[in-house]
């Protein structure tokens, strides 16, 4: 098998590192080494960030109707290589090739959005709101701007940064997950043969030396960061430090809420594929499931479902749940389960000692399901990001709203109610950014913003829909007014009001 030497992108062109730090990428399924990435030397990052300003000089002036016609073929060329983004996805993350494919179809959604960036770009008027005076906004490009995405969505992650930041006029240089670096390089690839000029979007690969320059660097004007909370809290901080706009999307502790007027079966299949699809690695997964009153009599139905989900690799159509991404990953998610065990919660599934016929080398655990858990215990309080489903009892609504919003994450919330009454109340109560309603993973569309809060988000705008115009622009306000040539002069004035 060939390993695959991962290049960056810069000025347009694929660059080899010379870096003498290089990664191996493994296949979570086989342990095989698929390719190797390099961690970048901070003169290459430079390189491409210079490239990226250069770029920005001609890029800016760039008509609106140029760069919407170059992100129709965009759209057009990510449709026509979804299978291939897939399967890329699938061989270096691990997640089923149909998770995959709903990946990109995730991150196509970002991208025809930004196709409508004549409309999304539009200013403001005010004419004559003094004699001859008119007032209006111009929403101008910052400059550079920089992304740093994590390995759990290699596609959709970057779509939720670039395209619109590069539509509005900016330049970009993009740093994605050492983990899984092929399948956005080829996205990357695909918007150059979309028509971006070179310099427009660049790609470098590293760790924390990396990612510091692109947020201190003198020429990145914004930074967007998607990944875990302790990294996410530094970038947000070196880059404010730095005087860049940020916005961070963070760690996530979501619960689902089942109350026992539910459609149970539908309920019951929404959670547990919310739980454990992608092995459980989604800032959106729903790894804690709140029963109220009479619904807490499920907990042997969600059991026995769990066990019957299947374990393989993600080149298995009919498996339901993936490898985990590495196996550092999966020896953290047995030690929190280790510690739920020893912490006094009832371990009513185990998937720890998890092994694939074929692919005994792989990263599994199987779903596992923990009963009697309270908020102490280092499954509830830490992001185990692997397919480890918490259930917590409550008596009533009330109850199950003030124990989500103790927790001190903000990223997603469901509840399974046939009740309008009570999914109103939730909605307006529940203290987190996206709210899903029979709806177990609520990541808005593209045209939405993603809104999440409190301590899983940093910035006050977030990726997609108007936030994401707003973050990547500048408003600028013009006060206009015209003279008829040879007019006569009222004066001189000294106030501050428009006559």
């Amino acid at each position: 098998m060939t390993v695959r030497q991962t290049p960056m992108i810069i000025g347009g062109e694929k660059v080899i590192s010379k870096s003498t730090d290089w990664r191996d990428v493994l296949n979570p399924a086989t342990q095989e080494v698929v390719a190797r990435v390099p961690f970048c030397t901070l003169d290459e990052v430079d390189a491409a960030i210079n490239n990226a300003n250069e770029a920005y000089k001609t890029w800016r002036n760039t008509s609106l109707g140029a760069r919407m016609r170059i992100m129709l073929k965009f759209q057009q060329l990510v449709r026509e290589n979804v299978k291939e983004l897939a399967a890329l996805i699938t061989e270096e993350h691990g997640k089923t090739l149909p998770d995959a494919e709903g990946e990109v179809g995730r991150g196509l959604e970002v991208i025809e959005h930004a196709c409508s960036i004549p409309t999304l770009q539009l200013s403001e008027l005010a004419e004559n709101v003094a004699t001859g005076v008119n007032v209006y906004t111009l929403k101008q490009p910052l400059g550079v701007g920089a992304g740093i995405t994590a390995f759990n969505f290699p596609v959709m992650l970057p779509c939720f940064m670039f395209p619109i930041a590069v539509a509005t006029g900016n330049t970009f240089v993009l740093k994605p997950s050492e983990q899984d670096p092929t399948s956005t390089l080829r996205l990357v690839e695909l918007a150059h043969e979309a028509g971006l000029p070179p310099g427009v979007l660049n790609v470098v690969h590293g760790g924390p030396e990396v990612a510091a320059r692109l947020c201190q660097h003198e020429h990145i004007k914004a930074v967007s960061f998607i990944g875990s909370s302790h990294v996410g809290e530094q970038v947000y901080q070196m880059a404010s430090n730095a005087g860049k706009r940020a916005q961070c999307m963070m760690g996530a502790k979501n619960h689902c809420v089942i109350l026992p007027d539910a459609n149970k079966n539908q309920a019951i299949d929404a959670l547990i594929g919310s739980a454990f699809g992608a092995a459980g690695q989604r800032c959106m997964a729903n790894p804690v499931v709140v029963l109220v009153g009479e619904a807490r009599q499920w907990v042997d139905d969600i059991v026995e479902r769990s066990k019957k989900m299947i374990v393989g690799p993600g080149t298995n159509v009919k498996a339901d749940v993936c490898p985990v991404v590495s196996p550092q990953a999966k020896e953290r998610i047995i030690r929190l389960i280790d510690s739920g065990v020893e912490q006094g919660a009832t371990l009513a599934l185990d998937g720890r000692n998890c092994v694939v016929e074929g692919y005994e080398k792989g990263n599994f655990v199987g779903p596992t399901v923990f009963t009697k858990v309270t908020p102490e215990m280092n499954i509830y309080s830490q992001e185990i990001f692997g397919p480890v489903l918490c259930v917590v009892e409550v008596d009533t609504l009330d109850e199950a709203i003030a124990f989500i919003n103790a927790n001190e994450n903000g990223n997603g919330t469901s509840i399974f109610t046939a009740s309008g009454w009570a999914a109103h109340k939730f909605q307006n109560e529940i203290d987190v950014g996206q709210v899903g309603i029979n709806m177990p993973i609520p990541v808005p569309v593209a045209y939405f913003s993603f809104t999440g809060s409190r301590a899983s988000r940093l910035g006050p705008l977030g990726p997609n829909g108007k936030e994401a115009v707003k973050f990547w622009t500048h408003s600028k306000t013009v006060t206009e007014r015209w003279f008829e040539p040879d007019s006569v002069s009222a004066g001189v004035n000294t106030t501050i009001s428009m006559k």
